[in-house]
């Protein structure tokens, strides 16, 4: 059931956070029960933090099965552009749909169920603490953290508030990759040898020239909780160039290709492992002798390699019994039969899921888990981290799954931490 906070603890939540209460306490019908036709009343009430073009993609997947209310960012011309695409396109939000410079704003709408939290990477942990705090059940893109200290911030958050975080990995609901990972599971390759992702490079630093700020964009704003950097065009283009920002690529608010394909990739790969409560313990960068490629180690001896194995990104597992291929564009192996292998009924069977964002939903009208939570989602992009970390320091590595720390390493858990500028806060 949605929560909903009192007002003693609406009145400190706005003290703490300087905003302004918005809306009035409406419970949705769905809270009740029932089922049959879905009227938009009793669909769940969305706000969007972040509106640039993955949140109008989001929006498209919700349109049919949530109501969009408001909307917030901190560029007015993104924001606009949002407000105009969901109201023309979903119709059980037209007419209805606000617009907020500052979410702290939004979230404290007691109509609003939950958020989708479509900001660039470094904004993830606050925003999505700040909305479970509130009481609203969140939908983050991936990666998940922007640190490994800021992931397990963000799944107590949601432990403690009692909500329910979905992770923006579509891919566990997608046929072909939950059966590859079943194959694995269930032994089709034999013994596993080795598992490799090839996605892009590790992120770099911010080395990106001054510009003046645009009239329509808080600068400040959108740099929050991260390092301050002058602005440049390439971190937040406008709205007409209509393409997906380099933001991702530089350390300060994005992990790199590395993260941003390898929250979908390496999260398969943990998944076939059944690793998505924990990681690998040993690390090694390419040196070009013992180990070509970056090489992370599991605790019972399989290798997962950041290798471009020459079919795009994807991901290539290697057993005793034959090699499995599985991306976006096709699931093979060789030998052939063993990717057409049917699971049997008595054999391991994954979370099934066929729609990403309903499954969502309805995890929360269950007050369940969803295939890609809190945890799974953390362990997965604490795997992206690790690997950057053994690509910027460039040495080998020993890592502790239980503690998440390095062993006997300052410098490398100085990078673990959470580096949350000003204000901001993890709590």
């Amino acid at each position: 059931m949605t929560k909903t906070a009192t007002s003693s603890n609406r009145r400190e939540f706005l003290k703490r956070t300087g905003g302004a209460a918005a809306g009035m306490a409406i419970v949705p019908r769905y809270v009740l029960g029932g089922s049959g036709y879905q009227a938009p009343s009793d669909m769940i009430s969305l706000g969007f933090i972040g509106t640039g073009k993955q949140a109008r993609g989001l929006a498209d997947s919700f349109s049919a099965i949530a109501r969009i209310v408001a909307g917030s960012d901190v560029d007015s011309q993104k924001l606009d552009l949002f407000k105009t695409v969901v109201a023309k396109n979903h119709t059980a939000s037209k007419n209805s749909l606000a617009g907020y410079p500052d979410f702290r704003e939004m979230i404290l709408r007691n109509d609003i169920d939950a958020v989708i939290v479509a900001t660039p990477d470094h904004w993830h942990a606050v925003a999505s603490i700040m909305a479970a705090n509130a009481g609203k059940h969140v939908y983050c893109e991936k990666p998940l953290g922007h640190s490994i200290g800021e992931g397990r911030a963000m799944v107590n958050a949601m432990a403690k508030n009692k909500v329910i975080l979905q992770t923006g990995s579509m891919q566990r609901s997608w046929v072909n990759f939950r059966h590859a990972c079943e194959l694995v599971r269930n032994g089709y390759l034999g013994e596993l040898k080795e598992v490799l992702v090839n996605v892009g490079t590790a992120a770099i630093p911010d080395y990106l020239m001054a510009e003046s700020i645009p009239t329509n964009l808080n600068w400040d704003m959108w740099i929050g909780p991260a390092p301050l950097r002058p602005f440049n065009s390439e971190l937040s283009p406008p709205v007409e160039k209509d393409i997906f920002p380099n933001w991702r690529n530089y350390k300060e608010y994005g992990g790199g290709i590395l993260s941003d394909w390898g929250a979908h990739m390496f999260d398969i790969a943990q998944w076939a492992l059944g690793m998505d409560e924990s990681g690998p313990v040993r690390c090694f960068p390419p040196d070009g002798k013992d180990h070509q490629y970056l090489s992370m180690v599991y605790a019972n001896g399989i290798v997962m390699k950041h290798q471009d194995f020459g079919r795009g990104f994807g991901v290539r597992f290697i057993g005793s019994k034959g090699k499995l291929d599985i991306s976006r564009d096709f699931i093979d192996s060789d030998p052939a039969n063993i990717a057409t292998a049917e699971i049997k009924s008595g054999e391991i069977h994954l979370y099934k899921s066929d729609d990403h964002y309903q499954d969502w939903l309805a995890a929360i009208k269950l007050n369940k888990q969803p295939i890609c939570g809190a945890e799974t989602g953390h362990r997965t992009s604490s795997v992206c981290s690790i690997a950057n970390i053994t690509y910027w320091l460039n040495r080998p590595l020993e890592w502790d799954p239980v503690s998440e720390q390095f062993k006997n390493d300052d410098l490398a858990n100085a990078l673990v931490k959470a580096n949350i500028r000003g204000n901001w806060k993890l709590a």
